[in-house]
């Protein structure tokens, strides 16, 4: 198995969904088949936008892409995408992260494997590149945020170094990220209600709810989040309301949703809040599973709160 560079444009001309599949030519498919049941690093080229290196996934398996002569499909494993807490940029200092793409004076090299969109990455480029992506110290750094005296009384405590790859598979690590990414998308606000609320300490009381769950072969993409108040995200994991297909548009089970409930909760527009970058738009296919799976299905006798 090899680690690889996987290059991927929001205006491709491939139909890509970095936490579903990644579209690829002929010519990559060795690299490609060696990289089967290992790991992934996302990037965005220069000229595409300003993330560099923006996550990180498994490759599950490679099929034919179907009715397309000399196209394949890698699959991703369900569970194991997770963008990056922090965009990692192409150079640090000067210097690229990828030894293949440097020099020996340590200055970044030109075209050959500069251009490849599938590149051969090395076990320590691939640490190195994670690290700076998703810190060790992730769950410290969200325990402290808001918490001043925590981070007093904390401080000088050891981290526990776990290898990368048994971080990026633990899920407390995977739900922290998730969170922090979902949150900050749509600038701390409740999707649904438009409410940005925070407790006396600064800390938002929105939370990160998945529209399609891990255990359901869902995703850790913001795309397959939602930034929720507690009260909203409950009726959204209860199927109590949900989204159309024109992905903004609020449904709501009214047989089981008093109109008053309703019209305490949710904006009279009826509409979802959207987060400021495109990119993070709630994916169609997600809100359809939520619709076809969860919602106006029943709820067991006395679990509403009203």
């Amino acid at each position: 198995m090899v680690k690889l560079v996987l290059l991927h444009k929001a205006d491709s001309i491939y139909e890509d969904e970095p936490d579903v599949v990644y579209d690829f030519p002929r010519s990559y498919l060795k690299a490609v088949m060696e990289a089967v049941g290992d790991w992934v690093v996302y990037y965005e080229p220069v000229k595409a936008g300003p993330r560099g290196y923006f996550a990180v996934a498994k490759i599950e398996r490679v099929i034919p892409k179907p009715g397309v002569e000399g196209r394949y499909l890698a699959m991703i494993e369900p569970g194991s995408y997770l963008p990056f807490d922090y965009e990692v940029p192409r150079l640090e200092n000067g210097r690229p992260w990828e030894a293949a793409l440097t020099a020996p004076d340590g200055t970044p090299l030109s075209g050959g494997a500069v251009q490849l969109a599938v590149r051969r990455l090395p076990e320590a480029d691939f640490v190195r590149i994670v690290n700076r992506g998703l810190p060790q110290e992730l769950e410290a750094i969200e325990a402290q945020r808001y918490d001043p005296a925590r981070h007093a009384i904390d401080e000088g405590a050891q981290i526990f170094e776990r290898p990368v790859v048994e971080r990026l598979t633990r899920r407390p690590y995977r739900e922290i990220a998730f969170r922090r990414k979902v949150r900050e998308a749509y600038g701390y606000r409740c999707a649904m209600s438009g409410l940005m609320l925070r407790n006396g300490g600064g800390r938002p009381e929105v939370q990160a709810a998945h529209i399609r769950p891990v255990e359901s072969q869902g995703s850790d993409s913001v795309r397959n989040g939602l930034a929720l108040s507690g009260t909203l995200h409950w009726m959204f994991d209860r199927g109590l309301i949900s989204v159309a297909d024109d992905s903004e548009t609020i449904l709501v089970s009214h047989n089981k949703v008093p109109s008053d409930v309703v019209g305490r909760l949710l904006p009279p527009s009826g509409k979802l809040i959207r987060p400021a970058d495109t990119r993070n738009y709630t994916h169609p296919a997600n809100l359809k599973w939520h619709r076809e799976n969860v919602f106006g299905r029943s709820l067991a006798e006395g679990e509403a709160p009203w």
